[in-house]
């Protein structure tokens, strides 16, 4: 049997006009975080941040409240032996994503945002929308993996 929904008043549906990352404003974003631990046995944990303002927030700022919520949070004690030093974005909401399940290879000049030319840039001004997935590593080890990206089990 098919369920099919009418409209008595013939007026367009308003909410099926927005995306869903476009309902909420950038002053109160949701973003989530993909801590990686181990580049080549994968060792990923997403954490996701409520309520952050993508227009005043700089990356340097998301990187020490990312420290913060891994010393903190129980559930990430084994993350807490890495040095975290860089985000890089993943995917953007409604965007397509990498074939790689760690993390995305392309566009290190534009996607990686902790470098020095993006130090005082808000996340808004850099593309970082809301739903948009951050991966938070260790630039060495990244730069191993990407020269030889075998994973082990």
């Amino acid at each position: 049997m098919r369920i099919v929904r009418q409209r008595f008043n013939h007026q367009p549906d308003l909410m099926s006009e927005f995306l869903t990352s476009d309902v909420r404003p950038a002053t109160d974003a949701l973003l989530t975080i993909r801590i990686i631990k181990s580049f080549p046995y994968r060792n990923v944990k997403n954490h996701i941040i409520h309520s952050i303002n993508l227009k005043d927030t700089t990356p340097t700022q998301l990187l020490a409240q990312v420290h913060d919520i891994i010393n903190t949070t129980g559930g990430l004690r084994p993350y807490r032996n890495v040095d975290y030093d860089s985000i890089k974005v993943y995917t953007v909401a409604h965007g397509s994503k990498s074939m790689n399940l760690v993390i995305n290879f392309e566009d290190d000049d534009t996607k990686i945002l902790t470098s020095e030319q993006f130090a005082n840039t808000s996340l808004w001004d850099l593309g970082v929308k809301n739903e948009t997935e951050l991966s938070v590593f260790r630039m060495e080890d990244y730069i191993a993996f990407k020269q030889n990206p075998e994973e082990l089990w």
